[in-house]
């Protein structure tokens, strides 16, 4: 019965997705709309006309149509959810990270340089090596870029390091719509194993160079009032 109760659960989770992103892209996308129903038609349309020819029984070939068609509008829902997406992290603070995070295979640790005008460095591991993906203006990002190059450098050995510079002016920068193609077409230089224990080995490294808290009692107004850490364990 808990098997079957969850089965439902999920299932209804699904719909609920899918209701939320129809919902999303109809509001974003014009075309949506009107492509979904040209690609529902087109089976509908092929099933009747076989129904005709062939002068059989509907059922079959409608059944068959009727499925179809909802595949062919889940298609075009992905697609153009995709699009729209996309559309929106256009010159959004952070969209590159945002993005890479929903890509599998791949470890995404955020803004692991910062500079004083707020421009980002996010860095990436995974199959192809590691990825900085740098997020601001050109001219001060190369400096940053090259920084966090030769710290990773020390640490990496052999396996490449790429840069990118998120942006939609043209040039050297790589429009965030094209940044998961980009990714994708990288060439695989190391395996998901080492890309994991290389992830790893980066994220102690920065951790172990933060600055130590100081020694000594807490001051009075720095300490958590009374049930504060309890309410926090049972979070």
């Amino acid at each position: 019965m808990a098997k079957d109760d969850d089965e439902k659960a999920g299932f209804g989770t699904r719909l609920k997705q899918i209701g939320m992103a129809f919902s999303f892209t109809a509001k974003k996308d014009k075309l949506f709309l009107p492509l979904a129903i040209i690609a529902a038609l087109i089976p509908l349309a092929a099933g009747a006309v076989l129904v005709f020819v062939t002068h059989t029984l509907p059922w079959p070939f409608m059944a068959m149509a009727v499925l179809l068609a909802l595949l062919a509008v889940l298609i075009v829902l992905n697609v153009r959810t995709s699009k729209a997406v996309m559309d929106q992290a256009v010159d959004q603070p952070g969209a590159a990270y945002g993005i890479v995070e929903q890509m599998r295979g791949w470890n995404i640790t955020p803004a692991v340089a910062v500079s004083t005008h707020q421009d980002l460095v996010h860095r990436a591991v995974g199959k192809p090596g590691v990825v900085l993906l740098a997020e601001g203006s050109s001219g001060r990002l190369k400096a940053l870029v090259n920084q966090e190059k030769k710290k990773l450098n020390r640490v990496v050995g052999s396996t490449p390091v790429y840069d990118f510079v998120i942006g939609e002016d043209g040039g050297e920068q790589l429009s965030v719509r094209k940044l998961r193609n980009r990714l994708a077409k990288l060439p695989h230089n190391i395996t998901a194993k080492q890309a994991n224990d290389l992830n790893r080995r980066l994220t102690a490294l920065k951790a172990a160079s933060k600055p130590p808290m100081p020694k000594g009692p807490v001051p009075q107004n720095m300490k958590p009032p009374k049930g504060a850490r309890r309410a926090m364990r049972g979070k």
